[in-house]
């Protein structure tokens, strides 16, 4: 798997479950769906992420 991250961070664990059931990541993303857990290495980059809210409006905006 693949992943990019807009922060420096280590990635500290992969959801080996997706593996086999990758449709978790659509059904249940905030459960058994996540796909990584990291550690931030500076945690005031997390003030500048989009909340999901925000990251669905984007989305709207852009998919227009």
């Amino acid at each position: 798997m693949q992943y990019f991250h807009l922060s420096a961070a280590e990635v500290i664990e992969v959801n080996s479950k997706l593996e086999d059931s990758p449709e978790l990541v659509n059904s249940d993303p905030y459960g058994e769906g996540w796909m990584v857990k990291v550690k931030m290495s500076n945690k005031a980059e997390l003030n500048q992420l989009l909340n999901a809210r925000e990251y669905s409006e984007l989305m709207d905006i852009w998919l227009k």
